[in-house]
């Protein structure tokens, strides 16, 4: 019997995860089963491996359609088959070509084609009819009844039942973005597309054996197998392992003579690497990863290397990472564990502005055929299936509101809902679309489409139809070539001090950095607005707990402020052992031995494979799946739940108490999907560092940096108030004197255009590239015949002080534009016949502008004032009886606080009650902290942005005060004197 199956992947079409698929296969005692998902061969190996376990012989293929109309089945022979199928799909992926109507020649795959497509007498040797169930009856033309070899029996498969025909029917209502009752038939799968049992098969086959016959005989053909032992990335760098393990072993004594300068530890550690490294076969991939890192140092472009790579002594050496492994006392195991057959990680982050042309290098040079990023697969989730079934249902967006802010709500339930909650039970992790991984790239040795089809996103770069846990399986090690917007405002603030300074600044002296006392006392004081990961809140006032003066410690802090370990209590417990270090008492003294440096605490990943080693007795294989669960890089929860078991079994027979395995098992699991490596957190420590000395010695041009690159912890006014507090002068954006970025010119920072609400980005930037063509512009009419702006356009730059070098007021400005833009229509419409006569001088009465007029422009189009500050703009002078920096002496004393509002963070309590943390600025532009409990935010709740008052006591922990608000209100500003 020949079964295609659509499985789930088959997206918004299938009805049936794989497993399922598989399991209802068995239940009809069907011995082979074919996948044929629409488009796409994402489960093929999850398939094939589930089919041997279940005693079913597995075949891959794939249906190809366009715009859902149906085109023709494939069918593989063998995994060659299966290589051409995905080549088919991918050249037309990439090259955005629709699929042509008839497959072409194929040597390993057979076609099957639905009735009356395509004439029999222009069907290849490899080509057939296929004849449905439903068609199996027909009365069919000459032509196929002298040609009955060529027809066989097709059974399709969409659904298991024919009850699951209204869940497909759902999915093919969302994908057509169209109500349930206007689906057409030819959206949907027919009736009789579910697993119909073999014998009901025969029966409905009876008139025409044959064709089942030639259905058993093409199976009998077909096989798909798959060695997922064999490692898939490129085998070798050189061309040959030999010279791949002689080049690294010489770019790796070179780079230890320039970072350790001959210190004969280091050698020792490093040839010991060297040789697992060659005896595992991870030299093509170490050389690979420094390859990139060439390239990119040759372009000049900064990079962070992170992940467990980090912890190899080697990276350090080829600079693929910053992290000196001996320094940090790095977990040696978590790289060189014989037991691991996968090489180490290596998370490579660039500039968001750079990345893609890293990315375009790598494909270049590596080949596409055997270069892809790696794809991901998003499900649908919670709100989000609520909302597409409402939309099937034609329900009212209001409604669909109600339902997804409070699904409990018993009145919101009857029939049309109870529908809704019921097949959106069954929709919960379907697969919804494909998209890309953050940042995997994959280097094979054969061409990718012997593995996959690929997709061409928007992102311009090929992508793989299967994710992350595919790949591992299968034998690929991912790269992660990852984006950030914390690197570029490094690389950015180094450009921008050799223009404006004149000064050339390496920022990899990250040695010289960390014995910096003036960077170190910023960092201990929070100092660290715009530094990458340091400058939110909570981690400002972690660092103050701390007490946090230098590298090493904030290594630990990058970790411990992960919220898995904050979640668990142990954030909280790790600073009450650091202050009183004498006052508690380890767990079992094995914690002792093996986290004395973290107070016995679990802070990195390498912990986990600590204590679950030599605490709990698991291997080191054992231990590291345990740790790659925990930060959430696992697939199979019955693997996970094995060695679950095994831990408390282990522990068991150790004649360990309950309690304590309980305790222990409790804090591995708190670190789930959050936990940091510690050359992880190193990496983060290291450019934090670059930050701090950026910010300490350049702070006007670290903020202009900041500030071009968007993206940080906080607005852009937050920023602007940084460097005004830092002694620059901010101005308006000015057509003359500022650019589309913000710039700077000695301590003078002009706005870039690129802040103005509502202006085109095309328009900013030939402004800059006019002026700078052809100079300056001398008047507003000037600059209205040289740039082609829109009145709305020239408008906006007048109303944010673009034009003040004129002189003019800005009512003067915009009475100018309409009686310009008149005029110049009107000299249009005679078409200059006569010869003009002198211009007219019309002398306007006085037409001043007020600095409140002015913030409130500023307000409007840049989102924050500038001529003056929020506390100017109130309508009370009252500033309360306390600034930021009284709070230090102040605990226990109750203050009153003008601050305007930064942010707010809300948790909820064990009584499941929200409450809020809050970040404010005062007059001076310093940060402080409010707490608000649950009973005090209900009736003093936030209420949007603003300057508000705070009263509250002020309390204190670990050296970083806080105010614990008793209440609060946001305070009027003066009216906008526009609207008069």
């Amino acid at each position: 019997m020949l079964y295609t199956a659509r499985s789930y992947y088959s997206l918004r079409y299938g009805t049936m995860p794989v497993e399922k698929l598989v399991e209802e296969a068995g239940k009809r005692n069907i011995g082979t089963l074919v996948l044929t998902d629409i488009n796409n061969s994402s489960a093929c190996f999850d398939f094939a491996d589930l089919c041997l376990k279940n005693n079913i012989q597995p075949i891959c293929g794939m249906e190809f359609r366009v715009n859902g109309h149906y085109l023709y089945t494939c069918i593989a022979a063998n995994e060659n088959g299966m290589e051409e199928i995905n080549r088919h799909l991918t050249e037309h992926n990439l090259q955005h070509r629709a699929l042509p109507s008839s497959a072409p020649p194929f040597d390993n795959v057979y076609v099957l084609y639905a009735p009356g497509s395509v004439p029999v007498s222009r069907l290849r040797e490899n080509e057939f009819i296929g004849i449905r169930p439903w068609e199996a009856s027909r009365l069919w033309p000459e032509e196929y009844r002298k040609s009955s070899h060529k027809l066989l029996a097709h059974c399709p498969v969409a659904f298991a039942t024919p009850e699951d025909l209204g869940f497909h029917r759902h999915l093919r209502a969302i994908d057509n973005n169209t109500l349930l009752d206007k689906l057409r038939d030819k959206d949907t799968a027919n009736r009789m597309e579910y697993f119909i049992h073999p014998h009901e098969l025969r029966k409905i086959y009876a008139g025409n054996p044959g064709l089942l016959l030639n259905s058993s005989a093409l199976l009998t053909r077909c096989s798909f197998s798959f060695d997922k032992s064999l490692p898939k990335n490129r085998r070798t760098f050189t061309g040959s392992p030999y010279d791949d393990r002689l080049l690294l072993e010489k770019l790796a004594l070179d780079g230890w003579k320039h970072r350790y300068g001959g210190d004969k530890q280091a050698l020792q550690r490093l040839r010991q690497e060297l040789q697992v490294i060659d005896r595992l076969g991870f030299s093509s991939y170490f050389l690979i990863t420094w390859d990139i890192i060439r390239y990119a140092m040759y372009r000049g472009f900064y990079h962070v290397g992170r992940g467990s790579g980090g912890n190899s002594i080697v990276a350090y050496c080829l600079r693929i990472t910053d992290i000196d492994p001996i320094e940090l006392n790095l977990y040696f195991e978590r790289f060189i564990n014989p037991q691991r057959t996968s090489p180490p990680d290596f998370d490579i982050d660039f500039a968001w502005t750079e990345r893609d042309e890293v990315l375009d290098y790598i494909f270049k040079r590596y080949g596409r055929d055997h270069t892809a990023l790696l794809g991901t697969i998003n499900t649908f989730r919670d709100s989000s299936i609520i909302r597409e079934l409402g939309k099937v249902y034609g329900l009212p967006k209001s409604e669909i509101d109600r339902l997804v802010d409070d699904p409990g709500d018993k009145s919101l339930h009857d029939g049309l809902t109870g529908k809704i909650f019921d097949y959106g039970s069954r929709l919960i992790d379907f697969p919804n679309y494909r998209s890309i991984h953050a940042g995997g790239v994959l280097i094979s040795e054969k061409p990718i489409t012997c593995y996959t089809a690929l997709d061409m996103p928007p992102k311009g770069f090929p992508t793989t139809q299967w994710d992350m846990y595919v790949a591992e399986e299968i034998g690929f090690e991912k790269l992660d070539i990852l984006s950030q917007r914390g690197i570029a405002h490094i690389g950015e603030c180094v450009d921008i001090v050799r223009e404006n300074r004149r000064q050339k600044i390496d920022v990899h002296r990250v040695g010289e950095f960390k014995e910096d006392p003036e960077i170190n006392e910023r960092l201990y004081r929070g100092e660290a607005i715009g530094c990458f990961y340091i400058e939110s809140p909570a981690m400002r006032g972690l660092l103050k707990k701390l007490r946090c003066r230098d590298y090493l410690r904030l290594v630990a802090a990058s970790s411990i402020i992960r919220p898995g370990v904050a979640k668990s209590g142990m954030m909280k417990e790790y600073i009450h052992r650091f202050h009183n270090p004498g006052s508690f008492s380890y767990l079992h003294p094995v914690f002792e031995q093996q986290l004395g440096e973290t107070f016995g605490i679990m802070v990195y990943q390498e912990d986990v494979i600590k204590i679950a080693h030599h605490f709990a007795g698991l291997d080191l294989s054992d231990a590291d799946i345990l740790r790659r669960a925990m930060s959430g890089k696992f697939r199979s929860r019955k693997e996970f739940d094995r060695i679950r078991d095994t831990f408390f079994t282990n522990c068991h027979q150790k004649g360990y108490p309950a309690e304590l395995t309980t305790e222990v098992w409790r804090q591995i699991a708190s670190f789930s999907g959050y936990a940091f490596c510690k050359a992880h957190s190193a990496s983060y420590a290291v450019e934090s560092y670059q930050s701090l000395y950026l910010k300490t010695h350049f702070p006007h041009e670290f903020h202009v940096a900041v500030i071009n690159n968007f993206g940080g912890f906080y607005r852009t006014w937050v920023y602007v108030n940084e460097a005004k507090r830092y002694g620059a002068s901010i101005e308006l954006p000015c057509v003359n004197r500022g650019q589309y970025k913000t710039s700077i010119n000695g301590d003078v920072i002009f706005m870039g255009l690129v802040h103005i609400k509502g202006l085109e980005s095309g328009l900013g930037k030939q402004i800059e590239a006019e002026r700078d063509r052809y100079g300056e512009f001398q008047s507003l009419a000037g600059f209205m015949d040289r740039v082609p702006a829109g009145i709305e356009q020239i408008k906006m730059l007048i109303r944010c002080g673009a034009f003040r070098f004129t002189g003019k007021s800005k009512k003067e400005l915009l009475w100018d534009t309409h009686f310009l833009t008149t005029k110049e229509k009107k000299v249009y419409a005679s078409k200059k016949m006569f010869v003009s006569e002198p211009e007219k001088i019309y002398r306007l009465p006085p037409m001043a502008d007020t600095v409140l007029e002015d913030a409130w422009d500023e307000m409007e189009l840049l989102g924050f004032p500038v001529t003056l500050s929020r506390f100017e703009m109130l309508q009370t002078s009252y500033r309360g009886n306390a600034l930021a920096g009284d709070l230090s002496h102040s605990t226990g004393k109750t203050v009153r606080m003008v601050g305007d509002l930064v942010t707010t963070k809300y948790v909820r309590t064990a009584r499941k009650e929200i409450m809020q943390f809050g970040c404010f600025l005062d007059e001076r532009g310093e940060f402080f902290d409010t707490v608000n409990f649950p009973g005090t935010l209900k009736k003093y709740p936030f209420t949007g942005p603003g300057v508000y008052l705070v009263e509250g006591r002020v309390s204190e922990e670990f050296d970083f005060p806080s105010v614990e608000v008793s209440r609060m209100a946001r305070l009027p500003a003066r009216p906008d004197p526009r609207a008069v």
